[in-house]
């Protein structure tokens, strides 16, 4: 199951997103959780220093290994330097599983140990000033996109993904990978306008978007949401000594958080392990395919001066049928 997490920033999505991670290892089973938002804070979200986040691999420092790896021994991708972001994959492209060894976790992912099991962490890398006038961050994130693209994740494994705040992911179509998109908002005008902006770009692509109200405070602020988002609204979090004790460095036992925000995160989960019998791998493929041939031509074929739209398998739909890598 992919599942992200969006908002605005400040909504607090990352510390909901590593407590859904967190609750996810305490079930054991198996997780991949990716930082793909531009300040990078689920490394600490998750128990981790400062010294051990800032040496978490960066995807994209190793972007050209993930390519080389991916597109085996696919003859339409003739190569690395000719993949994008949006690259599909097809017959002969190498494909990924959540439990596996791989060359592209080896290099890029690391162990998290977690109350009462463990996660994969993976991160884009910072943006720092050394982009600044001659990167965006679209190109930090590009290295998610491929493994999302490449990704072949059954029913009990779980990809979490903290995604940037705001709206970049809808420039390359990254906002349509997931099976549930948690939309972190608080009981404010702009936490409901992030959702109203969101819940426009995805209406047309049917996109599974449930609304997580933090830092509620009463009936009021329920009262609130409920009146501009309406049934999306899936379940509200309020204050957190658990929280606050993490944000401080000191987190408790995990089995120690509250029992309302632990029935709201197993809430969540429930309504993400629903959207699996909604998945539909061809759509999913046809998704990928109409937002890679948008970025073919915009910019694509003539950053790599080759004809990307040739890189489209017509017969290839990406499905749970490939259980090993190619």
């Amino acid at each position: 199951m992919k599942i992200a997490f969006v908002g605005k920033g400040g909504s607090g999505k990352t510390t909901l997103s590593s407590l859904f991670i967190r609750h996810l290892a305490a079930a054991h089973v198996p997780v991949v959780a990716v930082d793909a938002d531009i300040n990078q804070h689920l490394g600490p979200a998750l128990g981790l220093d400062e010294e051990a986040a800032a040496a978490l691999p960066a995807m994209g420092a190793h972007l050209p290994e993930i390519k080389e790896y991916l597109r085996g021994a696919n003859p339409r991708i003739a190569s690395a330097e000719t993949m994008i972001k949006t690259t599909p994959p097809g017959e002969g492209s190498r494909l990924l599983r959540v439990t596996e060894d791989n060359p592209v976790y080896a290099a890029c992912a690391r162990p998290v140990a977690l109350d009462g099991g463990g996660a994969r962490l993976m991160v884009t890398g910072p943006f720092n000033e050394s982009d600044l006038g001659v990167a965006c961050y679209h190109s930090k994130v590009g290295a998610v996109e491929l493994f999302l693209n490449h990704l072949v994740d059954g029913r009990e494994e779980y990809v979490v993904v903290d995604m940037t705040a705001g709206s970049d992911s809808f420039a390359s179509g990254m906002f349509t990978r997931f099976d549930m998109t948690f939309l972190v908002a608080e009981p404010t005008r702009k936490g409901v306008a992030v959702y109203r902006q969101y819940k426009e770009y995805a209406r047309d692509f049917g996109v599974a978007l449930h609304v997580v109200g933090n830092k509620v405070q009463g009936p009021d602020d329920v009262d609130f949401l409920r009146s501009h988002v309406g049934d999306d609204l899936l379940v509200t979090v309020g204050h957190s000594d658990w929280v606050r004790a993490m944000e401080k460095g000191r987190p408790p036992r995990f089995g120690e958080l509250e029992e309302p925000n632990r029935a709201a995160l197993r809430a969540m989960r429930d309504a993400a392990d629903a959207s699996y019998e909604r998945r539909d791998w061809g759509r999913y493929t046809r998704q990928m395919v109409h937002f890679h041939l948008k970025n073919a031509e915009s910019w694509g074929n003539a950053r790599t001066g080759a004809d990307l739209a040739s890189q489209v398998d017509p017969g290839f739909v990406l499905g749970e049928r490939f259980t090993l890598t190619g």
